[in-house]
């Protein structure tokens, strides 16, 4: 089969869901057995949101191979169960670097560098090479139709039919069809502009993807038809869903893929989608409530969580409970309002996150877990500061701390490492990506992994000081996880503690729906115990 392309764009406004749109295509066209990948461009000029603000950005995701990556990514790697890698998501300003550095070497010699042909041959380049060991891969242009900022993908996309064959891209695009409640109508004029917009740019679109919160009648669909030329099948809803993992399933009886697959030439089984059937089954089956407490400073935005909210999510169908999060400004988790903000939860997690602000609201978050017995998980930052506090009430060292917080501290129990402290260049410089950890017999971390050394995803500069590791053991903190050469901390744990688990990685990175990961399992079921044995029955109580 020739190499297959679909490019998805997105008109009237952003956080449509392109990425979660994409991704659910990529589950449908993998459980037909099509070797798939899905790859973002994105049209800012960062060279990656390493370096961006969660407030301004989202979730920064992080692949195997040290990628920092757009969030979408890990809608992208949960739905497909693929891994993602550097290639999958590329920026304006990898584009714009890559050309740059190519005319600085001297490969453009006689010419104008350009917009066009130079950047749009780059884009072309890097889309072929992250398509190069699959049989389809599923383009997403960040961004909307009328940025500026996208138009030269745009005009990449145009030219890239020409150069793969016509028969082999499609472009599906994603728009907006409103409900105005005060006349009681569906409107199709924001998706008609949206289109306009596209075919000025020389784009005709083969399907288009209906965002709405209701059912889309046919005389809607027929409007939308005729006005932007397509056929009525190839107008399809993308109603709002209760679980987004229920968007495969909504797709598939839409007859998305059946149309997808035909526009491409597709000859393929349908789709095998039992075990999406049956975790949806027990979602909405789940009796058990459980409240988890997620003590950050990023909490205003919930995609600043997004992997992290999903890894609950997925474990608490693993345990057949109801999640309900609530979110904890650790800035504001002052003493006096510190019972009313936590005692209400059944587990405290306290998740990464830089710099010195909301610090001692997560450490107070911290000891409270720790004192009143409450699970706890501790994710990156969470884990550092878990040895921060426990250096200051157990081991009474009262000036313990990270270097973030002073770096005059006789106890700085938690320490750059020599090769970060002559980096000058902030972007791409952390201990990034997949790192093995050795798991120590008999502890809380080696049971729920059942495995002696395990591989997980890093995005931190900072590590536990070795010089104070053998105080904190005698001291009673468990060292239950380590790099192989036993020089790095990679986990730590409290064995009197009913569950009390820290991790200098983020586990959550690796969860998915059909495959819940471990030490979320873990702290979703020890949550689950203690709401039992304080005897509540009803989530809101």
């Amino acid at each position: 089969m020739r190499k297959k392309f679909i490019f998805v764009t997105g008109g009237v406004l952003s956080s449509l869901g392109k990425g979660v749109s994409g991704a659910a295509i990529g589950t449908l066209l993998v459980a037909r057995g099509i070797r798939v990948t899905n790859v973002k461009m994105d049209p800012y000029l960062n060279v990656d949101p390493g370096t961006m603000n969660p407030y301004q950005h989202g979730e920064v995701f992080v692949t195997d191979d040290g990628a920092e990556t757009d969030l979408d990514l890990g809608h992208y790697e949960r739905f497909t169960d693929i891994d993602m890698h550097r290639r999958n998501n590329f920026t304006t300003g990898n584009i714009y670097q890559n050309v740059i550095a190519r005319e600085r070497q001297g490969e453009y010699l006689g010419r104008t560098v350009q917009v066009i042909p130079h950047i749009t041959d780059e884009i072309k380049r890097l889309i072929w090479n992250a398509a190069k060991d699959v049989d389809l891969a599923i383009i997403e242009v960040g961004g909307t139709v009328g940025d500026i900022e996208s138009l030269p993908f745009l005009e990449a996309i145009r030219q890239f039919r020409t150069d793969a064959g016509r028969d082999n891209v499609l472009f599906l695009h994603l728009t907006l069809v409103p409900y105005i409640k005060s006349s009681g109508e569906l409107k199709t004029k924001p998706t008609q502009h949206s289109v306009k917009g596209l075919l000025q740019i020389g784009i005709q679109p083969d399907i288009i993807l209906c965002r709405t919160d209701r059912p889309l009648p046919k005389s809607i669909r027929e409007k939308i038809s005729l006005f932007c030329n397509v056929e009525v099948d190839e107008v399809i809803a993308a109603q709002d869903v209760k679980n987004i993992y229920e968007l495969p399933s909504a797709f598939h009886e839409e007859g998305l893929d059946d149309r997808v697959l035909e526009k491409l030439g597709i000859w393929a089984a349908k789709p095998r989608m039992e075990a999406w059937q049956d975790y949806l089954a027990r979602a909405s089956s789940a009796l058990a409530p459980v409240r988890i407490g997620v003590v950050g400073k990023y909490v205003h935005l919930v995609d600043s969580y997004k992997s992290l909210n999903e890894a609950l999510a997925h474990a608490s169908v693993g345990n057949d409970a109801v999640l309900e999060l609530v979110y904890i400004d650790a800035e504001a988790l002052e003493p006096v309002n510190l019972l009313e903000s936590l005692e209400r939860v059944d587990g405290v997690l306290v998740p990464g996150g830089f710099g010195e602000r909301g610090m001692e609201g997560k450490i107070r978050a911290i000891t409270f877990a720790r004192e009143a017995g409450r699970p706890f998980l501790g994710i990156c930052l969470g884990m550092q500061l878990a040895v921060v506090e426990f250096a200051r009430n157990v081991l009474k060292w009262s000036d313990a701390c990270s270097r973030e917080q002073s770096i005059t501290s006789a106890h700085t129990v938690v320490e750059l490492m020599n090769e970060q402290r002559t980096i000058t260049d902030k972007g791409g410089t952390m201990r990034l990506g997949a790192w093995p950890c050795c798991l120590a017999s008999g502890t809380l971390a080696r049971r729920l992994y059942d495995r002696e050394r395990i591989q997980e995803r890093h995005r931190h500069r900072l590590e536990v000081n070795p010089l104070h590791v053998k105080d904190l053991e005698q001291g009673g903190l468990q060292i239950c996880g380590t790099s192989p050469d036993g020089k790095l901390v990679e986990m730590i744990e409290i064995t009197e503690h009913p569950f009390f688990l820290g991790c200098q990685f983020h586990p959550e990175f690796k969860s998915r729906p059909l495959s819940p990961h471990p030490v979320f399992l873990g702290f979703i079921a020890a949550s689950v115990a203690f709401r039992r044995t304080r005897g509540k029955s009803d989530i809101h109580g």
